[in-house]
This record gives structure tokens, C-alpha cells and sequence, in this order.
């Protein structure tokens, strides 16, 4: 099955994932849609960010929403507001055809709660939920799970990764024997598996998406080979020169690299932010603004506050250090060469770093081209 209309997706669903540029189904949603929308019982699919696993569950909610109800009847659960945000505004985008109005809410922590218990008062039939806010909702009695019938937890490895086990395991105690569970993650680790085997039917129906399939074609991979960290200062000085007002991001692999880095591309007046997991979310969303509206040019981040980014027409992605997790490469990547447009994914690393570039060339099975210095 190759289309969406195969897949068993509804016409004006899909009406609005052709407005929004989806024309064609990814590993992950040809292997997932038709056993949501007909069985969706228990499920789990692993595969990397990137690979369209928000269509993969969201488009057998949208489709399985009774509208006559106004009550909540799925909860997305996700690690970071900015990845709750996108998912909600994915939904709303692509349910904009259907015959009756789908109402989705998206809450997190770094807002006033009492804004989102307002808006939870109103006809709600999806909620998108990072778990911390939704434990708060819940013990204020704000938010009723009753009529909950799927939960999907979307990133668990990043969720558990941080510190959410807690809250996943009290939502899930709460729900039990109510709902189904689909579960999404890049990896299985065995804190999952806790998960999995305390709150999921031992026969939870299972998908894979093989990684040398989630590489986007339209990304060039490249990398340079540099002496020293302040030899990749200069290369990467070298390459800005060339930019003029092309964004991009820069990842780094802890917060203080990224708070240095953006420090001294400012003080070379580059337009750069850092963003790390340790902002304040008003400065998160100060600094996310700012690169949208293209008044800062160059985004500094780590892996994890680069979640849920989701910025049009970025013309770079610098790996000044390389990820310590093969998903993560593929993560950065993917923020650019978006919507058809051509991407330029660009390695900087030292010669004691070549065995780990060789390593996510192999198991990527993409090549990685060397650019010659002048």
C-alpha cells in the first residue's frame, strides 16, 4: 500500500495533508495506519525522530474521534512543549477538512495553569500533554481521563530520559483497563520495557522501522577535518562567511558548549542564541521567536532543546560536535532539507573523532563526502 487512501485514511483527511505539503506515506506510517484505524489495540512502533510518526498516530485518532462527544477521548503524552505544540498544530492543520470541528488542546508547564484550565472547559476531544503539567491538571481535578480511550506516548525514551517515569506511571494507573496504549520511541530501553510489560497487553501488536530507511534523500552529508577545537572555531567562522543570511543550526553536545559557542559567534557579531534544556521556557520561547522571525540567523542548541523545532527553509545543520547517539544525527539532520528542499548536514571533527563518523556513515548507510580546505 503506497497511498494514504490505501492506507484506509479518510478523504478530507487527507485533503489536509495535501495542503500541508504530505502526499505520500513514510515507512513508519505505512506499517502503522492500517492496524490503528482497524484494530488499535495495544502497539508499539520504534523508529527515529523524523520519520513522520505524528501522522502515524495522529491520523487513526483524528479519523476514530466521535465529535458528538465533547469529552476528551485521546491523550498524547510528549517530553517538551515545543514538541507538544507542533503536534498539536499538526492535528488542528490536518483536521481542518473534517465534516465536524476536532478540538485539540495542548498543555505544558511555563504557562499559567489556570489559562489552561479555561481552555479545558470547553469541548476538548484531543489533549497533547507533557506529564508534569498533566499531573498538576489532575491533582487540581482539572482534567477528566474518563472518556479516554487511546494514549499515546510519543518519545518514551526522551520522556523517561527525563525523569517522567513517575508521572507516566500515574497516568497509566489511572487510565488502566480503560484504554488503549501506543506507544512511540527512537529506542527500547529497559525502563520501557517496565513500562510495557506493567501497563501494555503482552501481545501489543509491534512495528520497526529499520534505520538506513529514515535518512532524508534530499540531505547532503558532508564533514571537515579539523586539528583542535579552536581549529573548528575557524572553520566554522570560514563557513558563515559564505552564508550571508542563510539560518542554520549549530549543535553541540552539552549546555555549556553551546552557551561558549554562541558567546563567541556574538562577540564576531553573528546573529547566534543558545538554547539548552537549562533556559527559563519564557527565554526558550524569546529565542525560538527570534530565530523564526529570522532576527537571530544562528540557533546554538543541545539534542534535547532542539526537540519539536520546527523551522522552515533552514539552509544548514553543523554537527561542531558529533552526537553520542546514532538517532540524534539523524534528528539534527533532519532539521533541514524540509518539504522537498534540499538539505546540507555538515560534520566538524577532529582525527580522534573519524571512528565515530565512520561508524553513523556505515550504520546510516549514507556517505559523507570530506570537504578539501582551501
Amino acid at each position: 500500500m503506497s497511498t494514504f487512501a490505501e492506507l484506509g485514511v479518510s478523504d478530507a483527511l487527507i485533503k489536509g495533508l495535501i495542503e500541508n505539503n504530505i502526499f505520500d506515506p513514510t515507512e513508519i506510517q505505512k506499517k502503522s495506519i492500517p492496524y490503528l484505524l482497524k484494530e488499535g489495540f495495544d502497539f508499539i512502533g520504534q523508529a527515529q525522530t523524523g520519520t513522520g510518526k505524528t501522522m502515524a498516530f495522529g491520523l487513526p485518532i483524528l479519523q476514530k474521534i466521535d465529535t458528538a462527544n465533547p469529552k476528551i477521548q485521546a491523550l498524547i503524552l510528549c517530553p517538551t512543549r515545543e514538541l507538544g505544540q507542533q503536534i498539536a498544530k499538526q492535528l488542528f492543520r490536518v483536521a481542518r477538512y473534517n465534516p465536524n470541528r476536532i478540538f485539540v488542546e495542548a498543555v505544558y508547564g511555563g504557562e499559567a495553569i489556570e489559562i489552561q484550565i479555561r481552555n479545558l472547559s470547553r469541548p476538548t476531544h484531543i489533549v497533547v500533554s507533557t506529564p508534569g503539567r498533566l499531573i498538576d491538571l489532575l491533582e487540581r481535578k482539572a482534567i477528566s481521563l474518563t472518556d479516554v480511550k487511546t494514549i499515546v506516548l510519543d518519545e518514551a525514551d526522551e520522556m523517561l530520559s527525563m525523569g517522567f517515569k513517575g508521572s507516566i506511571d500515574t497516568i497509566l494507573k489511572q487510565t488502566n483497563g480503560k484504554r488503549y496504549t501506543w506507544l512511540f520511541s527512537a529506542t527500547i530501553p529497559e525502563s520501557l520495557n517496565e513500562i510495557i510489560h506493567d501497563y501494555m497487553e503482552e501481545d501489543a501488536y509491534k512495528v520497526e522501522v529499520d534505520v538506513k530507511n529514515v535518512v532524508n534523500r534530499d540531505i547532503e552529508h558532508q564533514y571537515v577535518q579539523c586539528i583542535d577545537t579552536k581549529d573548528k572555531l575557524n572553520t566554522l567562522l570560514e563557513f558563515l562567511r559564505t552564508q550571508g543570511k542563510g539560518r542554520g543550526i549549530v549543535f553541540c553536545k552539552t549546555k555549556d558548549g553551546t552557551q561558549s559557542l554562541a558567546k563567541q559567534l556574538i562577540a564576531r557579531n553573528h546573529l547566534a542564541e543558545a538554547m539548552h534544556g537549562d533556559l527559563q521556557q519564557r527565554d526558550r520561547e524569546k529565542v525560538l521567536r527570534a530565530f523564526k522571525n529570522e532576527r537571530v540567523q544562528i540557533l546554538v542548541a543541545t539534542d534535547m532543546a532542539a526537540r519539536g523545532i520546527d523551522v522552515d527553509n533552514l539552509n544548514y545543520v553543523i554537527h561542531y560536535q558529533l552526537p553520542e547517539q546514532l538517532e540524534y544525527y539523524t534528528h539534527r539532520s533532519g532539521r533541514t532539507g524540509r518539504a522537498g528542499k534540499k538539505g546540507l548536514s555538515i560534520s566538524l571533527v577532529t582525527s580522534t573523532e573519524m571512528n565515530r563518523l565512520k561508524t553513523i556513515e556505515n550504520e546510516l548507510k549514507i556517505q559523507i563526502s570530506k570537504i578539501r580546505r582551501g
